[in-house]
């Protein structure tokens, strides 16, 4: 009887037909190979079970994508009863125009919405229409930031050439006397600036805008008429059902949306000014699922159940409580830490700790206590959890920290 773990043992299957094994952002080189598992079995609320049964409190979200609780009833019916139609067909479903409708009637600068499947899909295409549009070439980034998998943006180097990112221009963010510096130098050349609501970038702790930040950014759109692309992808519906941008008040041209949207369905969408109508209607757009009725469904319920429950202010407030909570325990045990972002998506960080090897150490050390902590990337708090689940996470962060002094004592 071998007493290999079934995560390994489908990791050795894997690795002979799958590339890797595991490839992309889950792939087990970039979270704790040695602790963390390679595979889930099922997911329910703020829990998963991996394949050799173990329970975990989960505080990834599916990297996101889950705001409403893993297995959401209400969303879950909502797909089976549309299931019972179909969900691709030759032409769209009814649900399509519902959806495009209920969007432009929650984000107050929104015209109008198309859908694909992933943020990537709709990132590289709204930087298209801004070229389109403007008929510019140069786009402007974030340096760090992460808009998705294509040539121009990802983060990776493999199979890339110079020319994809020749016109690709980066500043720091928070900088806007760099940002101003660039449209000077390349005026009448920028279609448009892309960029997350706050910096989430891996590795590092997040960082929110400046004070006028965004009211800079803005003016600059509008004095060098370039077009501003909000990357909600990863925050929507955490900070705001009306999109990230009104949490922190200034006006986008158009924003792309993900993840949470369909809380487990993939979904994506762009939402435009009606200036920029004519433009996306000449940057070709499809995909061969892309109409799915059942993902589509799924976002239409998310999107009630996030205006109804208030669910941005529920997360950020039990976001609130864990990560005083954190910063209070590591504060006790004489660990100098810091929730950086967004209480709903918090990223820990440890002063001093700049090899990461600290976080690395505390997150697997959670790891066996069942709390899934990723030390690489932000994480994420669901709706799901309560503050009675928040509470005895918590009592389990303190056991970690317990270990750890003694550890070191």
């Amino acid at each position: 009887m071998s007493d290999r773990s079934q995560s390994e043992m489908l990791f050795d299957r894997a690795q002979k037909v799958i590339p890797g094994g595991i490839y992309g952002h889950v792939s087990p080189v970039a979270g704790l190979p040695d602790c963390f598992p390679h595979y889930c079995r099922k997911a329910e609320g703020c829990h998963f079970e991996d394949v050799d049964g173990k329970q975990w409190m989960d505080f990834m979200c599916a990297y996101g994508a889950i705001l409403h609780g893993y297995s959401n009833p209400e969303i879950d019916d909502a797909v089976r009863s549309q299931q019972t139609s179909g969900s691709v067909f030759n032409l769209p479903s009814a649900v399509m125009v519902e959806l495009a409708e209920e969007l432009t009637q929650t984000i107050d600068f929104a015209d109008w919405s198309v859908f694909a499947k992933n943020g990537s899909d709709l990132t590289t295409w709204a930087i298209r229409v801004a070229r389109q549009y403007t008929q510019r070439p140069y786009v402007i980034k974030a340096k760090g930031a992460y808009h998705g998998v294509d040539a121009w943006c990802d983060p990776g180097y493999g199979g890339r050439i110079d020319s994809d990112r020749r016109e690709v221009l980066e500043f720091e963010w928070n900088d806007a006397t760099e940002l101003e510096d660039l449209l000077r130098k390349y005026a009448g050349k920028v279609a448009c600036i892309i960029l997350t609501p706050y910096h989430h970038a891996a590795f590092a702790p997040s960082k929110l805008p400046a004070d006028g930040f965004w009211q800079r950014v803005r003016n600059l759109c509008d004095k060098y008429g370039i077009l501003l692309v909000l990357d909600d992808v990863r925050t929507f519906g955490r900070l705001s059902v009306h999109g990230s941008h009104r949490f922190f008040g200034f006006r986008p041209d158009m924003a792309i949306y993900s993840k949470a949207l369909g809380n487990g369905y993939a979904i994506s969408t762009c939402l435009g000014i009606d200036a920029l109508k004519k433009a996306s209607m000449e940057v070709f757009l499809t995909g061969s699922c892309w109409n799915d009725a059942l993902s589509m469904t799924a976002a239409l319920v998310s999107l009630r159940i996030l205006k109804r429950d208030d669910v941005a202010s529920e997360v950020s407030n039990k976001g609130a409580l864990f990560a005083k909570g954190m910063e209070n325990l590591a504060k006790e045990y004489d660990y100098s830490l810091r929730m950086t972002g967004p209480t709903s998506m918090p990223y820990p960080w440890f002063d001093g700790d700049d090899d990461m090897f600290l976080l690395q150490r505390f997150c697997r050390m959670a790891a066996g206590e069942g709390l899934f902590f990723h030390p690489h990337h932000n994480w994420f708090i669901s709706n799901a959890m309560d503050n009675e689940s928040i509470i005895h996470a918590l009592s389990l962060v303190e056991k970690v920290f317990e270990r750890m002094k003694e550890a070191n004592d």
